[in-house]
């Protein structure tokens, strides 16, 4: 049998809405979240991140161990806050029910806030037996102080995280 040149085969499929527990929508955009305590901690956590680590990136740190720890955290944390973002900008969360987003933030703020207060630690211990007149000094003290910032963000932002937790595991 031979086709006409106007004839085409279609083939069509079925998938049901949900299929593998995914949503199939296309995301939204939250423009209000960057405006709520959390959102704004979140953006915090990212400028005074970003802060920490180009100031000490932007100085001969290798030659002072610690530093390496301070840069580890700085880096990974700023990675991780700013991928958590575009998940709360999106409302990527609704469309992944299956994962524990209250529990997740929880941990990963507590998390964050002891990691960052230990790096912010050992900053500042490192900055102090640095020479004064060593031209990286004002670059390190500089990132001490957002260091103790960004800590400070992320143990807002897990008082936040609690009590969502809290008020979600109270629903059950």
């Amino acid at each position: 049998m031979e086709e006409s040149p106007r004839s085409r085969t279609v083939i069509t499929s079925h998938s049901t809405p949900h299929s593998d527990n995914f949503s199939t929508s296309t995301l939204a955009y939250d423009r209000h979240f960057i405006r709520t305590v959390p959102g704004f901690l979140i953006f915090a956590e990212i400028v005074f991140g970003l802060l920490v680590w180009t100031l000490i990136g932007g100085t001969e740190y290798f030659r002072v161990p610690a530093f390496g720890w301070v840069m580890f955290v700085a880096v990974f944390y700023w990675v991780l806050t700013v991928f958590f973002l575009i998940i709360y900008l999106t409302m990527a969360y609704t469309r992944i029910p299956q994962v524990p987003w209250t529990t997740v933030g929880l941990c990963f703020n507590s998390s964050a806030a002891v990691l960052y207060l230990t790096a912010a630690i050992v900053d500042a211990t490192s900055v102090s037996r640095a020479a004064r007149g060593q031209h990286d000094f004002n670059s390190w003290a500089a990132s001490t102080f957002f260091a103790f910032l960004v800590a400070l963000c992320y143990m807002g932002n897990t008082f936040f995280s609690f009590k969502s937790w809290r008020s979600q595991d109270e629903g059950h």
